[in-house]
């Protein structure tokens, strides 16, 4: 069967939220774009995801006209919570940097997504498969794909973007690419219960048996995470086991007590930081999870993809209008300052909490158990170590 050719001026890999979002920009400039994504809607809509959005991720929602729901279902944050050594901290947020974040799930984001692209008559291929891109240094690189009906596809684009995730397709075609990564010797137990909320705001512990997160969902839903081995096995631990490993964690001389209920959901999440460089390759640009990836102890994810949308279509907008393809070089330059931003705080995040004790070949024990303590005391203790949790973890508002 012959393939359908057509053409666009941007065509986009991926329909998650840096693909969707980079797609609601550039048609708010006047700029079409069409594009393909190898899940269907329905499973990405139907897959939970959690989420922490900077106060920036917000604005952009909200300010673009994608949606006001993060402002009417989501919850703000004001501040969180450092425990360690059985006792709570509490890291002010708007005193200390004047701004919120909030909790509302990736899942919610791409929902509104979605929903504004089908409003305003975007060009959104959901379930297609056979995905490629060829001729990404050429005049016209296209994107091949297969659509839900069966009929093969070649769309000539001016641009290309990938933005097809963690597993990305497109970041194969990156000529003289370099990976940037470091894997972790730990991952994440998560679990979801019914239960009410046990604090107003998340709650990040670094305990003698390792670190937990406490989080929420919705007044009778909570998510919930601890340190585990990347190769645990959630069917060898019961909701009895799960219980006790939360509660011993949290337990410290104030009293503090987990509430407890079913848990419906658990799941093993690896640690993983990545970066590849160059973001740009020729007339193909990467942007989120197919250039970057961070743990997520810092909350970043979401945001860095969310951000990478926002600084890609302006620099495009500029290309489109110009005509000038060298003022691509604009977008990594200024992506890549936030990226590596990003990747520091999380990864002093998760150096800060989590327990390197029984992780690694290289134990540093007590010493390392001492030092976390140390620095966590540095950091509740003083104003301005404080402020750079703080501002670090709401956005740098000054950032580009």
């Amino acid at each position: 069967m012959a393939r359908v050719v057509s053409g666009t001026t941007v065509g986009i890999v991926g329909g998650g939220p840096a693909g969707l979002m980079l797609s609601h920009l550039l048609q708010l400039a006047g700029i079409d774009s069409v594009v393909i994504e190898t899940r269907s809607r329905r499973q990405i809509e139907e897959t939970p995801r959690a989420g922490i959005l900077e106060q920036g991720s917000v604005r952009l929602l909200v300010d673009s006209g994608v949606s006001d729901r993060v402002l009417r279902d989501g919850h703000e944050h004001r501040g969180i919570s450092l425990r360690f050594g059985g006792v709570g901290h509490r890291i002010d947020f708007q005193a200390l940097a004047g701004a919120s974040c909030w909790l509302y799930p990736q899942t919610d984001v791409f929902v509104d997504l979605a929903a504004a692209r089908e409003r305003d008559g975007g060009d959104v291929r959901y379930a297609v498969t056979d995905t490629a891109v060829v001729d990404v240094t050429n005049e016209r690189p296209a994107m091949l794909f297969t659509d839900a009906d069966r009929i093969q596809h070649e769309v000539r684009c001016t641009l290309l973007v990938g933005a097809d995730g963690s597993r990305s397709m497109t970041r194969g075609a990156v000529g003289g690419r370099r990976d940037y990564f470091r894997e972790y010797p730990f991952a994440w137990f998560g679990i979801m219960c019914e239960a009410p909320p046990s604090a107003p705001e998340l709650i990040y512990t670094r305990s003698d048996r390792g670190f937990a997160l406490i989080s929420q969902r919705t007044e009778s839903v909570q998510r919930m995470y601890f340190q585990c081995s990347p190769r645990e096995n959630v069917d060898d631990w019961s909701q009895e086991r799960i219980w006790s490993e939360l509660q011993g964690r949290l337990a410290g001389e104030d009293g503090f007590r987990l509430q407890e209920g079913r848990i419906f959901d658990k799941s093993v999440l690896p640690f993983r930081s990545y970066v590849c460089e160059p973001m740009r390759y020729g007339n193909l640009l990467l942007a989120g999870d197919a250039a970057h990836t961070v743990p997520p102890t810092g909350a970043k994810g979401l945001n860095l993809a969310l951000a990478d949308a926002r600084v890609l279509a302006e620099v495009l907008e500029r290309v489109v209008n110009s005509g000038d393809r060298d003022m691509l070089d604009a977008y990594p330059e200024r992506a890549l300052s936030r990226v590596w931003r990003a990747q520091h705080f999380s990864y002093w995040m998760t150096t800060m909490l989590h327990s390197t004790r029984g992780y690694s070949a290289v134990d540093a024990g007590q010493f390392d158990e001492r030092r976390q303590l140390a620095e966590l005391a540095s950091v509740t203790g003083s104003v301005h170590g404080a402020a750079y949790l703080a501002e670090g973890y709401t956005g740098w508002s000054g950032s580009r």
